[in-house]
């Protein structure tokens, strides 16, 4: 069995690593860019340019197609995986956010009409989902960071 402290050895980890934190981390200035507010729940939230889930898939993807060959059995498995969380944020997720925003709004208008009390409570997150740009700009940030640290670690 391995030393765990292997695992920061691993160009593939270090990928994934970074991949997905600075994926969140770009979230603060292009919020604030969008709203002139910081908006510290972006480093947890799910949504968002760009998307980290992009980011850490590609990342993982290219790292073990770097390490592992273009046509190795595991690149072709993480390949489709990326590509499955890739459709889910863009298609799922982004259109569980609309139907979020409609119910939401459906709730303000009981709430308007006196009919129930307290939406904050009952309210649904809106953005859990990425449109295609920010999954294209995560997916393309994973794919540099992974190229970089293979470049930088082999």
């Amino acid at each position: 069995m391995g030393n765990p402290l292997d695992f920061f050895k691993s160009p593939i980890a270090i990928s994934a690593l970074l991949g997905w934190v600075l994926a969140q981390l770009i979230k603060l200035p292009v919020g604030y860019l969008r709203t002139k507010k910081w908006d510290w729940a972006l480093l947890i939230n799910a949504g968002g340019m760009p998307s980290s889930h992009s980011a850490l898939m590609s990342a993982v993807s290219t790292a073990i197609g770097l390490s592992q060959g273009w046509d190795s059995p595991i690149f072709i498995l993480a390949l489709s995986s990326t590509g499955i969380v890739i459709y889910d944020a863009t298609g799922v997720r982004r259109q569980a956010g609309f139907h979020a925003e409609r119910i939401n709004e459906i709730l303000r208008s009981f709430v308007t009409e006196h009919k129930i009390d307290e939406p904050q409570k009952m309210e649904l997150l809106e953005i859990i989902g990425h449109s295609p740009a920010e999954a294209a700009i995560g997916a393309l940030l994973g794919i540099v960071i992974a190229i970089v640290v293979w470049l930088l670690m082999v």
